[in-house]
Formats: structure tokens, sequence, C-alpha cells
């Protein structure tokens, strides 16, 4: 075995890597919390169609206008929806880049 091995400084270097580490992890999981709290929304047809996520992409709701199903055909109706949550996903995934995305970046490997 080499001299000096598993000795000295090199050892606290370890401690504080592991430190770092569970601040890391317990900052990501305070980032998480909140990402399930936040919403975005994101409409299609000009107000039409309403979706809701959270920031972890989980979808609260869908609201469409009464006054569009007046004159709106079913494909037409899908397509707008399609279109509002995939907007809403995008900017869920905008969101979940400004809360995470610091994060990834302290990373200490």
């Amino acid at each position: 075995m080499a001299k000096g091995f598993n000795k000295g400084p090199a050892m606290g270097g370890q401690g504080g890597m592991m430190q770092q580490i569970q601040k890391l992890q317990q900052q990501m999981e305070q980032a998480q919390a909140k990402l399930a709290e936040e919403t975005v929304s994101a409409t299609a047809g000009g107000g039409a169609i309403k979706v809701t996520m959270t920031g972890d992409q989980k979808c609260k709701s869908v609201e469409i206008s009464p006054e569009f199903l007046k004159d709106a055909d079913a494909e037409m109706l899908q397509d707008m929806v399609l279109s509002a949550v995939n907007m809403a996903l995008d900017e869920s995934r905008a969101l979940q880049e400004k809360l995470m995305g610091p994060l990834a970046g302290g990373m200490p490997f």
C-alpha cells in the first residue's frame, strides 16, 4: 500500500463532497416540491381552450368555452386541446428548467 493512502486532506475533501451532494439533494427536493405546487397555463383558439398544468407536468384542468362548443366540430376541438396541452407542457418545462437548471450546474462531479 502506498504511503499516506487513505490519510490526510484527501479524506476531508471526500467528506466535504458528501456534504455538498447532500445539500444539493435537499435543494433539488425543495425545487421539485415547488414545481408540484406551481402552475402554468396555455390557451388556444383565442382563449377558447385553456389548459393548466403543474411545474412537474401534471395536467390540472382543461377548460373549454361553451361559446366555442356551439360552432366547433370534434376534429377542431381535438386540435385545439392538443395545441393547448403541448403549449402548457412547454411552459411547464421552461418553469422546470428555471427552477432546476441552476442546481444541475452545481453538481460537484
